[in-house]
């Protein structure tokens, strides 16, 4: 099955390739296993004779750009010498002359190809190179940020923590909250986020604290997520960097939320929040 980036970043990537570019058409897919990617998002297509085309490393241009790992460009595809011709029935029957592929390539490996096409057989300008290559890092980025969440969530979805645990394992709780948190809005797959938060949730009231209505608190997402980072002894600075925000508008969540919930200093609401059931 498509994984969730396929259907929401990947989508989102080609429009703003299409936009950036003026190149007419655009498309792309992962890759379901190391030498193999489907062709799942199409935009500017006239026909769907590309959609779930699989792409074997090494063959025609997409198929070069993964196994060498660096984008690929011909300028005339039905007849270029430098690519296998396997897909020239698909690419002809869409139209496609001159054609660039991009590899999405996270911590070394590629995890996808993006392809941005013509209908002429025009040399392609480094305008359009920059355009699919900064695609292909929005896919990329959005691929990171879902593996990480991932990886958090197979760590905290199934533990318990319990009451008599030692110091080290609320840590670990504390810091895995925080970061997903953190994560929680650049994760563009709707599943996906209601996950996390419900995994944050559940570590949040891993002490027993009680529910945020009944203790009369309700603190907006992002008072909840800098306060998360206070917890881990963040400075402003610091939970800035690590939520994307600047100093000043920490400082300005970290004090919106003191004053809901009654408190002085830093610590005070770190202590009010977790026995308000908002952190672990």
């Amino acid at each position: 099955m498509p994984e969730p980036v396929d259907t929401v970043e990947m989508q989102a990537a080609l429009l703003r390739l299409r936009r950036t570019s003026g190149l007419p058409v655009a498309f792309g897919g992962l890759l379901s296993d190391p030498r193999h990617a489907r062709i799942v998002e199409l935009n500017g297509a006239q026909t769907t004779a590309l959609r779930g085309l699989v792409i074997s490393a090494g063959s025609g241009l997409g198929g070069k750009s993964i196994a060498l790992s660096r984008p690929c460009a011909v300028t005339d595809y039905p007849s270029s010498r430098h690519i296998s011709h396997e897909y020239d029935t698909a690419v002809a029957a869409e139209g496609l002359r001159s054609v660039v592929a991009v590899p999405v390539v996270v911590r070394r490996k590629v995890r996808g190809v993006l392809y941005g096409a013509l209908r002429e057989p025009l040399a392609l300008g480094d305008r359009t190179f920059d355009a699919a290559v900064s695609a292909a890092r929005d896919v990329e980025q959005a691929l990171v940020v879902r593996d990480e969440v991932q990886q958090l969530l197979s760590v905290t979805r199934d533990q318990v923590t319990d009451p008599r645990a030692g110091p080290g394992a609320w840590e670990q709780v504390r810091e895995a909250h925080r970061e997903l948190r953190a994560l929680a809005p650049k994760v563009t797959d709707p599943a996906l986020r209601d996950e996390l938060l419900s995994v944050c949730a559940r570590l949040a009231s891993a002490s027993g604290a009680q529910e945020p209505r009944a203790h009369g608190v309700l603190l907006a997402p992002r008072e909840v997520d800098v306060l998360a980072c206070v917890a881990t002894g963040a400075t402003n600075a610091v939970a800035a960097g690590r939520l994307g925000l600047r100093p000043e508008t920490v400082k300005g969540y970290l004090r919106s939320a003191m004053r809901k919930l009654g408190a002085h200093t830093r610590l005070e609401a770190v202590v009010a929040a977790r026995r308000a059931g908002l952190l672990p």
